[in-house]
């Protein structure tokens, strides 16, 4: 897997580097067309991939331009990818190159070929060749708004005008964005986890029909039901590579599920011990709220300080609090914390409730393997305070 990822970074840096050509007229067999690739096994791949062919075999040409490329010569490339600054291009390869790498990888692969005369195919190549100009090839990615699938339709807009008409009817309606990018992940994993406590509740207002197009199957779906000048704009589809959606092979012992269901157990026999003995595991409140303040600032970094759209408002930050890592060294230092703390523990239980009444009103979807979280932080929380209001209050330095 190694060696096919070193493959892609060299097919994707080629692609950049690629001069365009001159653009020569096409010849009257070649053919213009919308490839949909299928979902891989990495986070990356699971949503799919868009993009175009040219083909012309009287000069040669068999291209694909991709608008899901990026280059990883920028400076401060990793900083720019966490900040949602870093750029995205169209890149151009062969088609051969483009084809080899979703065979190593087992995803199918489809092309929608495009009912376009000669006059449109040519004002399409002509667009594509100079959008993969140095000068024009970059834009500002967005998940949900820029992407390789949202660039399709966004392109034929612009080339084929007010004749091209986008029909999302196969759109079901009702879905939020967080629905439609969930149905793409597999619930009891860590990716499917990892994503939806970095969204924020700006993913889960209903999508509109039309904005369905960031999911490259969704953008296959709208070209079947397009009409350019009354007629279908893709007559015509074929499977390149048939192949399966991969099946994800998941052990109980490598889910979330298992391990968020390990520390409410194990959290709640410690908590019993505790209770029983009249003692505190330092280490235990330590991990716990330092894991949950860093994981706060996580959230708060993507919310406050990235250009995501798709982070803000993310009312994880209520639970995952990132405050918590001062007191997880209080907690770690102190066998007898101050009893001043009670309000600040009354104040996490509050907040656990406030996510509770934010889920049941629907202003934020909560991945459901959370509230197991929420079951050990506030059983220890409620521990904790209840030993704080045993405990004798310290006396004030004279």
């Amino acid at each position: 897997m190694n060696h096919l990822r070193l493959f892609i970074l060299t097919l994707c840096l080629l692609g950049l580097t690629v001069a365009p050509a001159q653009v020569e007229p096409l010849g009257p067999n070649a053919q213009i067309s919308v490839i949909t690739c299928g979902p891989g096994t990495d986070l990356y791949a699971q949503f799919g991939h868009s993009a175009f062919r040219v083909r012309d075999p009287d000069s040669g040409i068999d291209w694909v331009y991709n608008y899901g490329t990026f280059d990883f010569d920028t400076p401060n490339f990793y900083m720019k990818f966490a900040r949602g600054k870093l750029q995205y291009a169209l890149s151009r390869s062969t088609f051969a190159a483009f084809l080899y790498t979703y065979q190593l990888e087992s995803r199918w692969v489809r092309e929608q070929l495009l009912g376009l005369d000669p006059g449109q195919r040519m004002a399409l190549f002509r667009f594509l060749e100079e959008n993969n100009r140095p000068e024009n090839r970059y834009y500002q990615y967005d998940f949900l708004y820029e992407n390789c699938a949202t660039k399709i339709p966004e392109v034929l807009t612009d080339v084929l005008g007010t004749n091209l008409v986008l029909d999302p009817g196969f759109a079901s309606g009702g879905e939020s964005f967080r629905d439609l990018i969930q149905q793409n992940l597999q619930s009891n994993t860590w990716s499917s986890l990892g994503i939806d406590l970095a969204l924020g509740a700006v993913v889960d207002r209903v999508a509109e029909p039309y904005e369905y197009r960031f999911l490259p199957e969704n953008v296959r779906l709208l070209i079947q039901n397009t009409t350019l000048d009354g007629q279908p704009l893709s007559p015509r589809e074929r499977v390149i590579l048939d192949l399966p959606n991969p099946k994800y092979e998941l052990y109980l012992t490598a889910t979330p599920l298992f391990w968020c269901l390990l520390l409410l157990v194990f959290t709640a026999t410690i908590s019993w011990i505790d209770y029983r003995n009249g003692s505190r595991s330092r280490l235990l409140d330590f991990l716990l709220f330092l894991l949950t303040g860093l994981a706060g600032l996580l959230i708060g970094f993507l919310w406050f300080f990235t250009d995501h759209t798709s982070t803000v408002w993310n009312f994880n930050i209520l639970w995952a609090f990132p405050v918590n890592i001062a007191l997880a060294f209080v907690l770690l230092k102190d066998q007898r914390p101050d009893p001043r703390l009670q309000g600040y523990l009354i104040g996490l239980l509050a907040l656990i409730g406030c996510c509770l009444l934010l889920w049941a009103t629907g202003l934020q979807e909560f991945h459901p393997i959370v509230s197991v979280i929420w079951a050990a932080l506030a059983l220890r929380y409620l521990l904790l305070l209840q030993q704080l209001r045993r405990a004798k209050p310290l006396k004030r330095p004279q």
